[in-house]
């Protein structure tokens, strides 16, 4: 009894380690580096058509963040 536990035991680890291994590693989008604008909100990428600006207070001063921008569409 004990023999037939330690082969089905054996059996299953062989099993699952070559399931493990047969898997392929789905690969990730390559993404283009672009421009990062740190906002209140906190930092991010800027999207396509969009750029950052630096970001004033009420009184004109600058608040240390940036302000993502985007071009309108016409």
């Amino acid at each position: 009894m004990v023999r037939l536990f330690i082969v089905l035991a054996a059996l299953l680890a062989l099993s699952t380690g070559a399931a493990l291994s047969a898997k392929k590693k789905p690969q990730r989008a390559v993404e283009p580096s672009g421009q990062i604008a740190c906002t209140v909100s906190g930092c991010q990428r800027v999207p396509p058509g969009c750029h950052p600006e630096i970001e004033y207070g009420f009184d004109g001063i600058p608040t240390g963040y940036d302000m993502i921008v985007c071009s309108g569409r016409r």
